[in-house]
């Protein structure tokens, strides 16, 4: 096992900290680190795609949990998985699609670990369909604070503490999933222009339920009556039968294309208002008012952003701050004021994607909820940005709504319980499970979790 002195960050790559790193090779590494880590306490790490300090532990131990990373046993009949918690979706993805497996929820990124997708809940375009990550796992083991693995099933309290619990009930060591059957690694993408974002609601709500797979990119920085206008895309996986020709005879093939990294050093300001301006102008101008059927490659389609290695560099030495929330059917108005508000503040946003979140999964700290979410990205460095984004928190808490814990690097703790109505739970059963603070985190101990 490789031991290593490291400075950590999220992916916003703000607010580094230096911390032990453990990279254990087997489940009695694993222990052994858990059982010998000091008084700061202990958290899991896999590809570092968390934008906050979720997987940050400041002067304490951190286990990189991506050489724990095999496939064990796959059942191709019905799509169940065997997996260590290291294992990446990208690694899932080779090995499933070939045998006619999808998985079963994919966020923006593929370059994360299966553990990491059940500590965060993540989510994807199609929770309006299928709910979260959490929702299609049949069983985990779960390393708890006293060295012993625990198998977790769905319908206990520990599952949902563990499902969306950021990695504080114990470190996952493996999991099964029940897979999505497919037979092409193609999908079948509909694109519409809306004018605003009244139009996009009522477009989303009266169309949703015909798509698998849906979300939308919005211009937070038109204003006046194109306030929220936005390109909508819906898409379902491909049969082999409908493929033209030429795609027939390699129907199921996985090769996402790389383009070169982006440079360490990107220029302070290279996403400005006015440059964020012009390309949210021309990105919207040149989508297609109306088109159907459009062919496009699985990678395509989910993770545009991962052909671009270190795309994070793009904001600069400053960082980037990502917020998302979710507000429920019934408080739109909050959620037109709240665009509204950063379209008139002029915050420039190059990545802001709304969704319509379906039911929500029992995960007590799991994000998703029924109803709106968006997502934006903003640069750390924005004069002002703790004071907005802090009456942007009051605002959604005080609609019943919540931010997003795996993507957060700046919530107030007073806002939490407000947020988050399991949250004694979750404390109570970590006293229990965990007395004396073996798994903590940046986040547990600014949030107090």
């Amino acid at each position: 096992m490789s031991v290593d002195t490291v400075s950590l960050t999220g992916w916003g790559r703000t607010a580094p900290t230096t911390a032990l790193r453990f990279r254990p090779r087997t489940y009695e590494e694993a222990a052994a680190t858990v059982r010998g880590c000091g008084p700061r306490g202990s958290i899991a790490r896999g590809l570092g795609r968390a934008h906050g300090d979720a997987a940050q532990n400041a002067g304490g131990s951190v286990l990189d949990m991506t050489a724990l990373n095999r496939i064990r046993t796959i059942d191709a009949a019905t799509g169940l998985v065997v997996c260590d918690a290291g294992v990446s979706l990208h690694r899932l993805m080779e090995v499933l699609l070939p045998l006619g497996w999808f998985v079963p929820v994919t966020p923006a990124t593929r370059y994360v670990t299966v553990g990491g997708a059940i500590g965060a809940d993540i989510h994807g375009r199609n929770h309006h369909f299928s709910g979260s990550f959490s929702r299609h796992v049949q069983q985990l083991e779960l390393l708890t604070a006293e060295g012993e693995i625990r198998t977790v099933r769905p319908g206990t309290d520990l599952f949902h503490a563990t499902a969306g619990g950021l990695g504080l009930t114990g470190v996952i060591l493996s999991a099964t999933l029940r897979c999505h059957r497919v037979t092409s690694s193609w999908m079948s993408v509909d694109t519409e222009r809306t004018i605003d974002l009244d139009d996009l609601l009522a477009r989303l709500s009266a169309g949703d339920h015909r798509y698998r797979y849906s979300a939308a990119w919005i211009d937070l920085l038109a204003r006046g009556r194109a306030t929220g206008r936005s390109v909508l895309t819906r898409g379902e996986h491909v049969p082999r039968y409908a493929l033209p020709a030429r795609a027939r005879h390699t129907p199921l093939a996985f090769n996402p294309g790389q383009l070169p990294a982006t440079p360490a050093l990107v220029p302070e300001g290279l996403l400005s208002r006015t440059s964020v301006a012009l390309f949210n102008e021309l990105r919207y101008r040149t989508a297609p008012k109306y088109r159907i059927g459009e062919l496009q490659r699985l990678s395509t389609f989910f993770h545009p952003l991962d052909c671009l290695p270190h795309w994070n560099r793009i904001h600069g030495r400053g960082g980037s701050v990502r917020y998302q929330f979710v507000v429920g059917h019934g408080q739109e108005e909050t959620l037109r004021r709240i665009v509204r508000r950063i379209s008139h503040r002029r915050c420039p946003s190059l990545l802001a994607v709304l969704k319509r979140f379906g039911a929500g999964d029992p995960g007590w700290l799991s994000f998703p909820m029924p109803g709106w979410t968006l997502a934006l990205d903003l640069p750390a460095a924005l004069p002002g940005l703790a004071r907005f984004l802090d009456s942007l928190d009051e605002e959604v808490a005080g609609a019943g709504g919540r931010v997003c814990l795996a993507k957060d690097s700046r919530l107030r703790p007073q806002m939490l319980a407000a947020m988050y109505p399991r949250l004694a739970d979750f404390r109570s059963l970590r006293a229990e499970l965990d007395p004396n603070g073996a798994f903590r985190s940046d986040l547990s101990r600014r949030l107090s979790l």
